[in-house]
């Protein structure tokens, strides 16, 4: 069985969308099996799969994909709707951008925005009138709504740098680690994801086929699991040239890269490259360029490309070239 870790406050907020109807959630509790008991006991948690079958008989018995949150229901397919007009996007920025800008057609409750500061995209919510009760519920969901788009559209894990949400650290604050990868701050606005500007400009992987598929189901995209990260080779690469010395081992770069070395030696697999090659390619490269551009002496030029001492330097270095780094130097020199 999967581990039950959503938490059932977010259960609550769907029963209080029924109620605010008059009508009894009931059948939808049964088809997640989320027995009364549960309810009951507000330190209770449920599967993900059980929250997707609950969010998806609500929202077809409220017709109301936005369960609740907003002035005014989404009737069932809104979200297809902005899927539609955004899989024929040219890339995931784009892609975005369109998801962002057709979200406000819908309900300008809360206005999407999708923002590029440097390496770093952040995709935050302004809220534009109090969401009460169901505030958490709904800055969660549309979050993990649009990250999950996200993925899905370029078929691909995209690591989140971090969350943060405008409210404090509720007493399930535990299972922000789970819904959101990267650390997640509390009592910062405005509610918002923040990932590597650079898988904006993938192309999206998707056609009208898929996406039929994909709608066939309420939530899928907040429980769908995506393996490979199409980045994590230059992901890799880059750490490797910024943090020369704390990525001796698979541990220490997984650490930086916000994933276990398992699944980092897996991806890479997948991708057909291997973590020693890769450092061998960026050590190498880095160290050319200190022989050829500075006058390092050796040892300070193994330090920089993050070797623990001078003679594996050496003998890594000969292995590459066929030269020791002075014999390198030396010829670099005498070229014109």
């Amino acid at each position: 069985m999967p581990p039950a870790l959503t938490p059932v406050v977010f259960v609550h907020a769907i029963v209080t969308a029924f109620e605010r109807r008059g009508l009894n959630p009931a059948h939808a509790l049964a088809v997640a099996q989320i027995a009364p008991h549960l309810l009951a006991d507000p330190a209770s948690r449920i599967t993900a799969v059980q929250m997707e079958r609950v969010s998806g008989a609500a929202m077809q018995a409220l017709d109301d994909e936005g369960l609740g949150w907003f002035s005014r229901r989404l009737p069932w397919g809104s979200y297809g709707m902005l899927a539609r007009a955004s899989i024929s996007a040219p890339s995931l920025g784009v892609a975005l951008q369109r998801w962002c800008r057709h979200h406000g057609l819908i309900t300008d409750d809360i206005h999407l925005a999708l923002e590029v500061a440097g390496p770093t995209a952040t995709l935050s919510i302004q809220e534009h009138r109090e969401l009460g009760v169901l505030r958490e519920f709904c800055l969660v969901s549309v979050l993990r709504n649009i990250h999950g788009v996200a993925c899905w559209l370029i078929d691909s894990r995209i690591p989140l740098q971090g969350a943060q949400f405008p409210f404090a650290a509720p007493a399930h604050h535990d299972v922000y680690s789970v819904l959101f990868s990267g650390a997640t701050v509390f009592d910062a606005g405005p509610a918002g994801i923040r990932f590597d500007a650079r898988y904006l400009a993938l192309p999206l992987r998707r056609d009208e086929a898929a996406l039929q598929l994909m709608l066939q189901r309420a939530l899928p995209l907040t429980v769908l699991p995506y393996r490979r990260d199409r980045l994590l080779v230059q992901r890799v690469r880059q750490a490797l040239s910024t943090h020369p010395l704390l990525t001796h081992s698979a541990e220490r770069l997984a650490t930086v890269l916000n994933v276990s070395p398992r699944t980092l030696h897996r991806q890479l697999k997948e991708e057909g490259a291997s973590l020693q090659a890769l450092k061998d390619e960026v050590r190498s490269a880095r160290a050319r360029d200190l022989l050829l551009r500075t006058a390092r002496p050796v040892k300070q030029v193994a330090q920089a490309a993050g070797f623990q001492n001078e003679k594996s330097f050496i003998r890594a270095f000969s292995h590459w070239t066929g030269l020791t780094p002075t014999e390198f130097r030396r010829q670099g020199q005498a070229l014109p």
